[in-house]
């Protein structure tokens, strides 16, 4: 009894140890993760739905300035 005695508790001990240095990162620091994203980060703070209409209204000008161009271009020639 005493041999499975100390090997659980070898078993247990290596399981909690990572083996390589990628095991041990890979769940990286959740006490920095967290700071990342609460309330009493400083700051910008934008709502998604602006940020959404932003990018889809700059994607807009872009195909607007790609097909004035491409008018210009074929009444100037």
């Amino acid at each position: 009894m005493g041999l499975n005695g100390s090997r659980r508790a070898a078993g247990t001990q290596a399981a909690a140890r990572p083996n390589s240095s990628r095991a041990a990162g890979a769940g990286g620091s959740s006490n920095t993760m967290l700071k990342l994203y609460t309330d009493d980060s400083p700051g910008l703070r934008v709502d998604p739905f602006i940020v959404l209409v932003l990018s889809l209204s700059f994607i807009g000008s872009i195909f607007f300035l790609h097909i004035s161009a491409k008018v210009i271009r074929a009444f100037t020639k």
